[in-house]
């Protein structure tokens, strides 16, 4: 069998932290109707239209129909977006740094929306260090989909086994499992320090 000589990232919740939560906490101050917004108007949910592909002029439009009282709110998500992504998770760069610095290939699979990427990567120079990411808004196709999957592959020039794979949500692993990736749900900068040593692909 093939030793994985390749790590695949997940961006959101394994190396930046993200939430709508974390802007609209500025602009709702009461916790209860804050509540009632993300679950009811602005929710993952919608969000996630962006990540399969959908423009978010759209989205927005469509949104502000249904919630003709929370125009102001909504409007808001689209030019603050990057005030839902307030850090890197704790001690992951550190970690996409070491990996950079021992020369393993480092990739990214992500149900990112396409406008949002466009607006995030400027300002996240860590991927500077990655060979390839494969964008789902861009390609039209999310996570836990085979498709993507098979879309990375032959793009990263990977064969089954040669790549890991850490991601948050069980599903995408298993998917990534499925696909010829070895993947490991994320669970912290430490855990998957340990994990990639295990692998082989850093120093125990």
């Amino acid at each position: 069998m093939t030793a994985p000589t390749a790590v695949v990232w997940d961006v959101g919740h394994v190396l930046y932290d993200w939430d709508p939560r974390y802007l609209y906490a500025k602009l709702i101050p009461d916790p209860v109707e804050l509540d009632w917004f993300l679950h009811n108007v602005v929710t993952r949910q919608w969000h996630f239209q962006a990540d399969a592909g959908r423009p978010i002029a759209a989205m927005v439009a469509e949104l502000t129909a249904q919630f003709p009282d929370q125009a102001e709110r909504i409007a808001a998500y689209w030019p603050r977006w990057l005030e839902t992504i307030p850090a890197p998770m704790p001690g992951m760069l550190d970690l996409v740094a070491e990996l950079d610095a021992a020369k393993v290939p480092q990739f990214a699979i992500t149900n990112f929306g396409a406008e949002f990427w466009a607006m995030f990567r400027p300002t996240a120079p860590v991927f500077d260090a990655f060979c390839d990411i494969v964008v789902s808004g861009v390609e039209k196709v999310a996570k836990p989909d085979p498709a993507i999957y098979a879309l990375a592959l032959a793009r990263f020039g990977l064969a089954p086994g040669e790549g890991v794979f850490i991601d948050d949500r069980a599903d995408n692993v298993a998917a990534a499992n499925t696909a010829g990736l070895i993947g490991h749900v994320f669970a912290g900068a430490a855990d998957t320090r340990t994990w990639l040593a295990a692998q082989g692909i850093l120093p125990a």
